[in-house]
Formats: C-alpha cells, structure tokens, sequence
C-alpha cells in the first residue's frame, strides 16, 4: 500500500526582498554615478554658473531616485517577469523627465534641458542595462532551482499536469510546482502524486495547507466544483499572510490588449475585443520588417555568398526553392539554403515509417536526407537567411508562425487554420520554445497564442529571444 509522501521543505522566503534590495542598490547607484559622471563631464554646458547646474543636476537625480517608487519600479512582483518590470521603469524616466521640464520652465533653469533631453535618458538607459543584468543572474539562480518560488496547484488532474508541465518548461518564470490539492485528495489512479509532484490534499484543504507557509503561491487551475465563493473564501484566507492567489480564468491563450474589464453592477467582467490585423500597428509592423529585412540582407551579404558557394560545392545548387502557404490561404515560393541531397523529396516516402513528429509535421533527430553542410546550417538557423528575401517582398514577416506546407494546411483542423490569418514569420514563438523538439500539439498552441495576442512589443521580444536561440541552439535538427 502506497503511503503519502512527505512534505517538501518550505521555502526561502527572503530571497525576494534580498533581490529587490538588490536591485534598489543598482539602480540607485546607477543614477548617483550618472548624476556624478554628469557634473562631472560638463554634459549640461555652460549655460549657468557652476553652483546652479551642480543643484539643478542634484535635483534632477533626486526626482529620478523618487521616481522609481513610485511608478513602481521597485514591486517584487515584477521584478524579474517579463516586460512589464521594463515599462514601469520607462514610465519613471519619462515621469522624472517631464517633472524637470516643468520646473526647469518654471524657474527658466536653463540647465535643465540638458538633463531632460540628454542626461535623464542616458541614465535611465544605464539602469535597464542594470535591471537585465540582474534579470540574468537570477534566471541563472532558477535554472539551477535556487530563488524559485514553491507553488501549490489546485485543481482537477488534468489541469494541475498542465500547470507542472509549463512550469517546467518555463524555468525562468521562477514557479516550481511542490503541492497539489485536488478534489479528491488523490492524483490518478488513486496515487499520491501527479506528474512527480505530491498530492497533499483535496480541495477542502487548501487554506489550511497554504497557511503552513509551505507555499509562496496558490495556483487555482480549473476544478469541478470550485465556484466562485469558494474562491472569495480562500482569498479572505490568504490575506494575512505571505502567499499570493494566482487564478486560471479559463480562456485559453487569451492576454495582453484584447483582455478587459467591464463592471456589470459591481461585478468585473473579463471582456474580450476581436484580434485586429489591419491598422497603424499592422502597417508599422510591414515596414519594420521590410526595413529590417533589407539592411540585414546588406549585412550579411557576404556570409550569403560564402555559405552558398559552400552548398555548391557539396553538390546541387546552392538554394531550395519550396511551396508554402502564407497569409489568408495563398500560396507563395519559400527560398532557403538547401542542406538536404537533392533527391530528399523522393525519398519522403522510404522515410515515413521513421517519423519521429506527432501531427503534419516530419521529423527525425538523424535525417539520412541532410548533407554534411546542410546540417551545421540547420544547428545554427543559417539555411533560412535567404528567407529574408521572402520578407523583403511581403510573403513573410520577421516574426510570425512557421511557414506551413500545403499538405499540412490540408489536415489542419478549425483552430489550426486561425494561423494562416497572419503572415508567416522566419521566427516565432515556436522558434524560441523549442523549435524541433515541441510536439505539434504545443506548435499549434504556441502559434495560436501569438496569432491572438500579436503586438509590436511581442515581436521585439521574440525578435530579441531569437539572437539567444541561434547562439545557444536547442532543438534544432
């Protein structure tokens, strides 16, 4: 007879006000030494005497150090998590700066301008670069499970594996699954575990559980049974203490700008706007790539013509031209180094029986079909460069879902299909997640989820992600 596992240790619940004090160090100091480098170097000129630039420059300093509180720089909730920890602390420069201004004009503080324009913006600059700095410290503390915070999963089998599974993909979230509570009290099959992490109790038990102080965060997944006052009670339960209540609305991949709230008599009502693909972003968003497109393909030209010659010399010609389906249905010609023999589509078929892929999708870890070239190509994502053609000429964008092909598109159920309402990118969230290794299953997910969510802001973090894959390739085959 199976007996219940022990309880993890709890956690260490001084990590995040140690790093959070060590990010107000950084910063501080960051704007003291720019403040200091500053006076120091003349940036502000010879408008005023020294004494009046040395003051202006001393309050200026000291409305940026201000700022940071309280446009909530310092919140240990996003220290650390995606982009929001940036933009709260664009809002502090942006926030400081417009305060100088007012009172540079105010006071006629010629100085000031100098602050405003130059000094403040560099600084701020200065403190971002801090700020990732520490962020990869500490994704490099989580990837070793050090400054992780313990989570309690509530929720139905099903839901709590899911939640395990994301977690552990996305170590640098810093959430690790310890507990679980379903409605039973059990896992499947009656054991006391669900993917390796203990089941502790059922849904009854949760405050008490949370209250031990095990857990620094109670995840709610969707569970039967659990309405809407049981969730107010559990709140009520944690609001003494250090735990935080994290809830699954139960829309799947739905976030960002599209995700509102509207009060219907006192009560919030999560409100969804349709995905907008036209428009000033959109138009934007076509510009960029094609700019982008274009100054790379300049740039690296030469690698262009040493790869390619090194194809030809492996036999066949340097590029493979391919049909793929793009935006809204139509068809277009993908062109990529080639880095398979010439007769890889002949002999598909012979190869089938070995697919290591789940879905549409072909995959083998040791494809007999890619030459030697082709496959340090492939490591780095060097075979699809030339794809930037296909950018310049508007089939493609820079960041999208993966190009399909038309047997693919021919099996693609309902949802699937909502992928081709974009144009198709020569990186994604797919390509930052995983690449060969996801199953279809997540592929689809993932490009679903950009295809809902899409902004500018996404694209430059995917676009930035991508440099990482490519020097660090994971997955790729």
């Amino acid at each position: 007879m199976d007996a219940r596992p022990p309880r993890s240790n709890g956690p260490d619940p001084s990590w995040p006000s140690r790093y959070r004090r060590l990010v107000q160090a950084t910063d501080l100091g960051l704007v003291l030494g720019g403040a200091a480098l500053a006076a120091f170097a003349g940036w502000s000129g010879e408008l005023e005497p020294d004494r009046a630039r040395l003051v202006t420059g001393l309050i200026s300093a000291t409305v940026l150090a201000f700022s940071l509180p309280l446009a909530r720089a310092w919140d240990v909730r996003v220290l650390g998590y995606g982009p929001v920890e940036f933009k709260r602390l664009m809002h502090a420069v942006v926030g400081s700066s417009v305060v100088v201004a007012l009172g540079g004009y105010t006071l006629f503080v010629l100085s000031a301008r100098a602050w405003v324009f130059m000094i403040i913006p560099i600084i701020g600059l200065m403190v971002a670069t801090g700020r990732f700095a520490l962020r990869k410290w500490l994704h490099a503390q989580r990837a070793h499970g050090r400054c992780s915070l313990d989570v309690l999963a509530v929720g139905s089998d099903e839901a709590i594996g899911e939640l395990v599974a994301r977690t552990r993909r996305d170590v640098w979230s810093g959430w690790r699954v310890t507990g679980a509570c379903t409605s039973t009290g059990r896992g499947p099959d009656g054991r006391w575990e669900i993917e390796g992490v203990p089941v502790v109790g059922d849904l009854d038990s949760v405050g008490t559980i949370a209250r031990t102080g095990t857990h620094q965060v109670v995840a709610v997944c969707q569970a039967p049974g659990w309405g809407p006052g049981r969730l107010q009670q559990l709140a009520w339960q944690l609001e003494d203490i250090e735990a935080d209540l994290a809830v699954d609305p139960g829309l799947m991949e739905i976030a960002g700008p599209r995700m509102h709230i509207t009060p219907v008599d006192g009560l919030p009502m999560l409100r969804l706007s349709k995905p907008r693909f036209t428009g000033a972003a959109r138009l934007l968003k076509s510009l960029m790539d094609r700019s982008v497109a274009a100054l790379l393909l300049l740039l690296t030209l030469p690698v262009l013509v040493v790869v390619a010659i090194a194809v030809r010399r492996d036999g066949g010609p340097a590029f493979f031209l391919q049909e793929r389906v793009g935006a809204n249905g139509r068809t277009f010609r993908v062109v990529k180094f080639r880095s398979m023999c010439t007769d890889a589509e002949a002999r598909l078929a012979e190869l089938r029986s070995l697919n290591e892929g789940a879905g549409p999708l072909f995959k083998m870890t040791s494809d007999p079909r890619v030459t030697r070239v082709g496959a340090l190509l492939r490591k780095y994502s060097i075979d699809e460069l030339p794809q930037l053609l296909n950018v310049v000429n508007g089939t493609m964008s820079l960041v999208g879902p993966r190009p399909p092909l038309p047997s693919e598109v021919a099996t693609y159920a309902e949802d699937a299909r909502r992928r081709l309402l974009v144009r198709p990118g020569m990186t994604g969230l797919w390509q930052v997640s995983g690449r060969s290794s996801l199953s279809w299953e997540e592929s689809v997910r993932l490009d679903l989820r950009y295809v809902e969510n899409w902004s500018l802001a996404v694209d430059l973090m995917i676009l930035w992600k991508t440099v990482g894959t490519v020097v660090r390739p994971r997955g790729a085959y």
